[in-house]
């Protein structure tokens, strides 16, 4: 994770500022790996502050101890409106240790309105050597008043091979090089899917919904993964398949797959979307139930 990271123009800019003297008091981390992000902002911290993670300070601040630094949301709770006040509160409070106080926060797009709006004032502006980091793996729930007072770092997608550099530092398994061109350019997603759930219940149903270019068929495997554990991460494996079954349509005139050229396209447009409602805590059966006859009845037509 940290060789990715610091390869990475969002690093180097943030080191740049600081070392250059010119942090900014409120920094935005878009960075579409939840898995990860909060690994990512611990990182970022060090350089926020300048110190080396084998230091005291540097220790204290990736356990999430250092007094000056405090981090939300506690544990794995989801962020609230008391820690928001409790926030603004606190950083009218000069530093205990050091020249500096930060505030992470990760989840940002899991945040309320209210809990963005009760920021705004302190965000715009802060104490005196009082600097803000938030992380958010997605930008659309983050409100645009949010936005204009931060300075965005954006971790785009990686490329395959720094996946699967990444996944054979960790440990070498016979999976990685399948996993590192399935994960989209997520580590997160990769280390996932190497987790024997993952592909137990996530690969194959995905497999097994993309096969599916009926209505009957449709209906029969969105009542049968409507409860899956992994949703967000069963939708992206979907898009995959999706997309590379228009590679091969796109390829080959000859292609003889279930799917229509018109219904990959509705699939992949079609997940864009579902991904964006599940964000908002949409009904997951009937969303990916929706889904699925849109593509059937799409394949239909052709």
């Amino acid at each position: 994770m940290e060789e990715l990271l610091k390869g990475t123009a969002a690093y180097r800019i943030l080191l740049g500022d600081r070392r250059s003297g010119r942090l900014s008091h409120a920094y935005l981390l878009h960075f579409p790996d939840a898995f990860n992000l909060r690994r990512a902002l611990r990182l970022l911290s060090l350089e926020i502050f300048g110190v080396d993670e084998n230091s005291r300070d540097g220790r204290l601040i990736l356990s999430e101890g250092l007094a000056d630094m405090k981090v939300y949301p506690r544990s794995d709770k989801k962020l609230t409106v008391a820690e928001a006040t409790e926030i603004v509160d606190d950083a009218a409070i000069r530093p205990i240790e050091k020249d500096k106080k930060l505030y992470v926060v990760s989840d940002f797009d899991s945040a309320s309105p209210l809990f963005q709006n009760k920021l705004l004032k302190v965000l715009e502006e802060p104490p005196a050597g009082v600097h803000f980091l938030l992380g958010a793996a997605t930008l659309a729930p983050v409100l645009d008043t949010v936005k204009s007072r931060v300075k965005l770092l954006e971790i785009p997608p990686f490329s395959t091979e720094e996946i699967y550099a990444a996944l054979e530092r960790q440990v070498k398994d016979v999976r990685n090089r399948e996993v590192s061109r399935a994960a989209g350019g997520v580590l997160g997603r990769a280390q996932n899917m190497l987790d024997g759930e993952w592909y137990a219940s996530v690969h194959g149903a995905a497999e097994e919904i993309c096969r599916a270019s009926d209505i009957p068929s449709a209906v029969k495997v969105a009542a049968k993964y409507g409860d899956i554990k992994y949703k967000a991460e069963l939708l992206s494996e979907m898009q995959r398949l999706y997309f590379d079954e228009l590679r091969r349509y796109a390829a080959d005139e000859e292609y003889g797959g279930a799917l229509s050229r018109a219904a990959l396209v509705a699939a992949t447009e079609g997940i864009n979307g579902a991904l964006r409602e599940l964000k908002f805590n949409a009904n997951f059966p009937a969303l990916l139930e929706a889904l699925l006859l849109k593509v059937a009845t799409e394949n239909t037509r052709w």
